[in-house]
């Protein structure tokens, strides 16, 4: 306990109009961490989102505040919120009453014995999610994402994805928020993984969004980003995979357009096909730009990952 009180704790909400949620899940976080700060960051709510914001943190007497953040999208939100509140400990929670607040010191214990920099709130291994899920198509491409990002990274990580995360101090003011969407969960854990930050991954008690609440998400949507997530992660984090795998790719197209030139010239010293000549010889040369682009990325990846050490080092 001692531990808790010497840290400062920020519990953050991003929040898009949630009328029909922010009272509750701020006065539930507020009875969860009765010291903590709760800032709701505000991203364009057109209904009164922003105004019971207000009215709860000064009816209950909770530190924090609202904080208005034009750019839509979760991912800017968030980056607001770590660029404008100060804290020691970092409580990443969505407005939507979802995740269970009376969990929360169950998170941050990780961070308090120096345990962990980022702890997430595992909605899969109880088999809460999958029992409250009801898009049966986010969860296919939750499970492709977890998939490939344990294979590239050699993890074990049963979500990916969720939105109930612990930070420390260390780990939120060394992260680039380079994304504005919902992609923002995926991006901290490729960063975590990459950066070889400490995770750890507690089971919570997720339930769905209460009677009146609707969800922003969009399965076509959606679905798009977390295709266009599977191609960001092989091109920035693994770009020898990523480039070589299309050099492998053009190089075979290549040979198989060559096999009737190199019948040609083994029968006859000749070449007839000589279009597909110049098509196998393009296909190659393009192979070969791809394998050089990705050994040239591959290095430039990890004199990134050098500078970064050294700049943890620094701190």
């Amino acid at each position: 306990m001692r531990e808790f009180l010497m840290n400062k704790i920020a519990v953050i909400l991003p929040a898009y109009n949630e009328e029909q949620t922010i009272a509750a899940t701020i006065g539930d976080f507020h009875r969860a961490l009765p010291e903590a700060e709760v800032w709701v960051i505000n991203n364009r709510s057109t209904d009164t989102t922003e105004s019971l914001a207000n009215k709860t943190l000064l009816l209950i007497g909770c530190k924090g505040g609202v904080i208005n953040e034009q750019r839509p999208g979760k991912g800017n939100a968030v980056r607001r919120a770590f660029l404008d509140v100060e804290a020691d400990i970092y409580v990443l929670a969505d407005a939507d009453s979802t995740y269970p607040a009376e969990q929360a010191m169950e998170l941050i214990a990780p961070i308090i014995a120096n345990e962990a920099d980022m702890v997430v709130g595992d909605r899969h291994s109880a088999g809460h999610y999958a029992a409250e899920n009801k898009r049966a198509l986010h969860g296919l491409g939750n499970s492709l994402v977890r998939y490939l990002v344990n294979k590239l990274f050699r993890a074990k990580l049963a979500d990916i994805m969720s939105g109930y995360r612990v930070f420390n101090r260390l780990f939120v003011k060394s992260y680039p928020i380079l994304v504005e969407g919902f992609e923002i969960e995926t991006d901290m854990t490729l960063h975590a993984l990459d950066k070889r930050f400490r995770i750890i991954e507690i089971p919570i008690n997720y339930r769905d969004r209460p009677a009146g609440s609707f969800s922003k998400l969009n399965t076509l949507h959606d679905g798009a980003k977390v295709i266009s997530t599977i191609a960001r992660i092989l091109r920035y984090y693994r770009p020898l995979t990523f480039f070589g795998g299309a050099a492998l790719f053009f190089a075979f197209i290549g040979f198989v357009a060559g096999i009737p030139v190199f019948q040609d010239w083994m029968r006859e010293q000749y070449i007839r096909h000589v279009p597909l000549a110049i098509l196998a010889t393009g296909l190659e040369i393009v192979a070969i730009i791809f394998a050089a682009i990705g050994l040239i990325l591959d290095s430039i990846t990890h004199q990134d990952k050098s500078n970064f050490e050294r700049e943890l080092l620094n701190r």
